[in-house]
């Protein structure tokens, strides 16, 4: 066991900076109501009931992402491969349920189990052959790429033969019992996901060494506390999630394509950015990184809607992440 006393004095920054990160919550908060009063007043479809369940669908997939890229950005990490890891895990997920016809709870364990698998080698590449998180993770974002064009043949892989698989995305357990919230499934899966996942950050063992590694990794290594392990823990939980968002987005479109997932991981990092992430570690919540998947979803189907060009669209998109960026610099120099 690693020696407390080493511990405590970096646990203590940690609950420092994690305070100071309330502000930016609140500022996420007032950001997304202004978004949502300024395109309800453009445009009166935009609070219509199928363009709000339209919004929550598109923030299900890229919150589930950004949860990811939460966990590693915590570590003073990034990770670029969560769009096409998404992808490969719904191509893995065709094969199993559409190719081979195996059951649907063997096929829906297969795609995470492989998500956890690809991001375990992705913690090996940061934390055992020493090579930057950014490198490391690009060049996974395109293998996970190729893999999936080669393993369909880059065509679609549809689930017609999966029976009750387009549920886990698309139906409504709460529409059920509340025909007027029609709620699709994924939005559920998003939340309770985003529960575990703050649960998991502020009350585990392994929530601390997260914080931890992003605060002074160095610190805690000479505590005695196996970084490499915790690292790479952290990696391949990332990917698991993945996986999630691979099925979600594959129940979706009932469908995998191979061609999709690269430039999610944009907006899932600037989702957590916005929410409070620090891109240097150590500060960041699940709570801000909703609120942040939420912003980027309403503000893209905002200008979508208001019939901007899709040009313009990825322009505004492209400004709102080098803000959060320049926010977030500015915050660790005002700290």
């Amino acid at each position: 066991m690693p020696p407390s006393g080493g511990i405590r004095g970096v646990l203590a920054v940690l609950k420092d900076r994690i305070l100071r990160s309330t502000p930016e919550k609140l500022l996420a908060f007032a950001s997304l109501l202004a978004l949502l009063m300024f395109f309800s007043c453009a445009s009166p479809n935009f609070l219509g009931i199928d363009n709000v369940v339209s919004i929550l669908q598109s923030t299900a997939v890229n919150g589930i992402l950004a949860i990811a890229c939460t966990f590693v950005i915590i570590t003073a990490g990034i990770d670029l491969s969560v769009g096409t890891l998404m992808t490969l895990c719904a191509v893995i997920a065709g094969v199993f349920l559409s190719l081979w016809e195996i059951p649907l709870f063997v096929g829906i364990f297969a795609a995470i189990a492989f998500g956890s698998l690809c991001g375990l080698i992705s913690g090996v590449l940061v934390a055992k052959l020493k090579i930057p998180p950014f490198i490391a993770t690009l060049g996974m974002m395109m293998l996970y790429k190729g893999l999936s064009l080669v393993i369909t043949g880059a065509r679609p892989i549809y689930f017609n033969n999966a029976s009750g698989f387009s549920a886990i995305s698309l139906d409504s357990w709460i529409g059920n019992l509340f025909p007027k919230f029609p709620i699709p499934n994924a939005v559920v899966i998003m939340f309770l996901l985003a529960i575990a996942a703050h649960i998991i950050l502020k009350k585990t063992i392994f929530g601390r060494y997260i914080f931890a590694l992003g605060s002074n990794e160095e610190a805690l290594r000479l505590s005695g506390v196996r970084v490499d392990f915790w690292k790479m823990s952290v990696y391949t939980f990332g990917g698991g999630i993945c996986g999630v968002a691979g099925l979600l987005i594959a129940s979706r479109l009932n469908s995998a394509q191979p061609a999709l997932g690269q430039g999610y991981e944009l907006d899932a990092i600037a989702a957590a950015v916005i929410g409070g992430a620090s891109l240097a570690g150590g500060v960041g919540t699940i709570l801000g990184t909703i609120l942040g998947a939420f912003i980027m979803s309403v503000l893209i189907n905002g200008l979508r809607i208001m019939s901007v060009a899709q040009e313009w669209q990825t322009v505004v998109t492209g400004i709102v992440i080098i803000l959060a960026v320049y926010v977030d610099n500015a915050r660790r120099r005002r700290q």
